[in-house]
């Protein structure tokens, strides 16, 4: 099976690189280098990331890490950084700091040949070494070609200072003749912004733009201060390890005493022998009167007594991160007291929140715009991701969620959140589902929950239903029981306008998440039936794949809606719908049942959407490899260069998407329901975080083209 495109010319998306340098100390730097590189990687196909100089060698270096794990860089690590700070020191104590520019620029442009554009991140700043001030960053930029990025703190400083800092800043960049991108304030106090903004030049020759604090993404996580003091885990999850820590409380004092100054997010430190300290923690963080610790550390190299262990490894996943040190209490409560907090790729809180932050407060489509000077024609996985993700942003939809209680889904629904996406609302018993987020230590304190059981809107649903049911003689007491169920319960908030879109499936059936939506929502004007497709993104290129999960031998008829509707839904999502029909036959050549029926629905199809550009029988070597359709089909406009497949029968869709997911390790969204007035979105039951994420984020989209209708 021959997965390659067909051969396109492509251009680079963006005309310069990009050049981020702090103005002074802060870890502010990382976070705009978050969310450039997720921009960029939305739009640029091969993406690369470099930092001038480094400190030690690339695997200690904290950016390079999180980028190369998080994006999935092809480089190695060496290719990504010009030289470490001794050699940097060697060079320039010897008066060569041309040869230092010309060994940064070197390896600059060897890593710029390999992709189509490259982020770079300058050095951090050091007191008493001038190779690491703004002066030195602001000369690499120029020798690399990159446009400037400058990141100013505003924590802790008045109107007054951010804006002589913004003046001297301007003169910087003057003196050194740098092309500026844009500059960045980050770290505002939230009552200063609007001042802030209302005092900055607005000529649009000095963009700059301002970004508030957030306390959250400074304080480190239970994960940043095991690392930086090399803590054993005696147990906890990767969720137990993304807790932030708020403060920390050595524990050094009776339970009684100790459980006073128990405070949410204190990281406890106490010696490995106190087993009634750490009793006391698992119970406090269980009780309803006690807030929630973030996690327990263990020193003077002790573990728990075995009875106690014992007790921990019976209570499952505990519900915080058990960690041990060497070290003696003093010791180590003076380590934790100097751990910042630091961007971790498997992090999704913290990344989430730091890029709703940063997208909510700089125009990313605007500086864009500023970086732009040509198209590319290829669509990989994170461009496909990225876009309908701004996309979804755009014009927030309020999607519900019936599985409220699902961890899998509470997770998606802090994500969705954190990054601004959607508004949501969870279906389920109240009480439970905040016990659930209270004991996961999500934030979604903000959630609407509904519980359909004792909603005031029940009966009006109850209502709607039995009017819309009767003449299939439901009767109301039976309509009002139907919606204590969340999955008729949020069909109902669609039709009635309370939501815009639902997700499920995560813990139900197929048939249970999509039959009250039959019932109810029905179909949409045009469409005679119900279908679904699946997004396959491949390296280079999103396809459209259908039917592969709901009509099991569709005829001719059901064949041809399922091809126009899979196009407009091509188009919905940017995909340029190019129809393949297939069959186990090209063109005339085969005879028998089966592609007779594809004959016949080609026939109806183009009857139906002249407009289309939709071609078929074919196979499916003929539809996607260019080489084959110069033999098979010389003239065809879709042969060799489909965009859109729809398989004779479910069976066949169905292996055949298995089949492309696992040899060619193309990711598999869907599948996605279509022909639906309003939109409804199955969910996998062996579905993962990101799946639920890109299922909201594709049904929000969905919610606002059927608005549009």
């Amino acid at each position: 099976m021959n997965l390659s495109p067909p051969n396109t010319q492509s251009e680079p998306l963006i005309a310069q690189d990009i050049y981020i340098a702090g103005v002074d100390e802060g870890n502010g730097k990382s976070l705009i280098m978050l969310a450039m590189i997720e921009m960029l990687s939305g739009y640029a196909d091969k993406i690369g990331f470099f930092r001038p100089i480094i400190q030690g060698s690339p695997d200690k270096d904290d950016l390079i890490q999180f980028i190369s794990q998080r994006y999935q860089l092809a480089m190695p690590l060496d290719a990504l950084y010009g030289c470490t700070s001794d050699e940097a020191r060697q060079l320039l104590a010897t008066e060569q700091y041309d040869e230092l520019l010309k060994t940064i620029l070197a390896k600059y442009r060897t890593l710029k040949s390999q992709c189509d554009h490259v982020l770079c991140v300058g050095s951090d700043y050091r007191h008493g070494n001038a190779i690491f001030e703004f002066d030195f960053n602001a000369d690499v930029a120029n020798n690399l070609g990159c446009l400037m990025m400058p990141v100013m703190q505003g924590e802790n400083r008045s109107n007054e200072q951010i804006l002589n800092g913004l003046a001297s800043l301007k003169h910087e960049l003057h003196e050194h003749d740098c092309e500026l991108l844009a500059t960045v304030i980050i770290g505002v106090a939230p009552n200063q912004i609007d001042s802030v903004r209302h005092s900055l030049d607005h000529s649009g020759t000095f963009p700059v733009y301002v970004v508030p604090a957030e306390s959250s993404l400074n304080k480190p996580t239970v994960g940043n201060i095991a690392n930086a003091i090399g803590a054993k885990v005696f147990s906890g999850e990767s969720a137990a390890m993304s807790r932030d820590v708020y403060h920390y409380k050595v524990a050094a004092m009776l339970v009684p005493d100790f459980l006073d100054y128990v405070e949410t997010g204190d990281l406890i430190i106490t010696p490995g022998d106190r087993s009634d300290i750490i009793m006391a923690s698992l119970m406090a963080y269980n009780s309803a009167n006690y807030p929630q610790i973030a996690g327990l550390l263990l020193t003077g190299h002790q573990q728990p007594a075995p009875q106690v262990q014992k007790l921990i490894d019976g209570l499952g996943d505990t519900p915080f991160a058990v960690l041990g040190v060497e070290s003696d209490t003093f010791t180590t409560a003076l380590r934790v007291s100097q751990v910042v907090a630091r961007l971790h790729a498997q992090d999704d809180r913290k990344v989430a929140a730091a890029l709703g932050l940063i997208e909510n407060n700089i125009n990313m489509v605007e500086l864009r715009l500023r970086l732009c000077s040509k198209v590319s024609h290829k669509t990989t996985p994170l461009m496909f991701e990225y876009d309908l993700l701004q996309r979804a942003k755009a014009k927030k939809q309020h999607i519900v969620l019936p599985e409220g209680n699902e961890e899998r889904i509470l997770r998606a629904a802090e994500i969705l959140l954190l990054r601004d996406v959607v508004k949501l609302t969870l279906l389920g018993n109240e009480a439970e589902i905040r016990q659930k987020i209270q004991a996961m230590a999500l934030k979604l304190d903000n959630v609407n929950i509904i519980d359909p059981i004792s909603s005031e809107l029940r009966p009006l649903f109850a209502e709607t239903y039995y009017q819309a049911r009767k003449h299939k003689c439901i009767l109301y007491d039976t309509a009002f029981d139907l919606m204590a169920d969340p999955a008729y319960f949020g069909t109902l908030m669609i039709h009635l306008g309370y939501a815009d879109g639902m997700v499920s499936g995560a813990v139900h059936s197929t048939q249970h998440t999509i039959r009250p939506a039959f019932e109810i929502i029905k179909t949409k004007p045009g469409a005679s039936i119900v279908s679904s497709v699946f997004f396959m993104c491949l390296e280079d290129r999103v396809l459209v794949y259908g039917d592969c999960a709901v009509i099991p031998n569709p005829n001719a008829q059901q064949l041809a809606d399922i091809a126009i509707n899979a196009a407009e839904t091509a188009r919905m999502f940017n995909i340029p719908p190019r129809v393949a029909m297939l069959s186990y036959s090209t063109g005339e050549s085969g005879k028998g049942e089966a592609v007779d029926k594809v004959r016949e629905a080609v026939k109806i199809a183009k009857a139906l959407r002249p407009d289309l550009i939709l071609e078929g029988p074919m196979q499916y070597d003929a539809a996607v490899d260019a080489s084959v359709a110069k033999t098979k089909m010389p003239d065809s406009q879709v042969a060799g260069q489909a965009t859109v497949f729809i398989f004779p029968d479910l069976n066949t869709g169905n292996n055949t998407y298995k089949a492309v997911q696992r040899s060619s390790g193309a990711i598999a969204v869907g599948p996605i329901l279509q022909g639906l007035n309003k939109p409804v979105n199955d969910l996998s039951r062996g579905c993962t975080v990101t799946d639920i994420v890109s299922t909201v984020v594709i049904t929000a989209i969905q919610a606002q083209e059927s608005a549009k209708t």
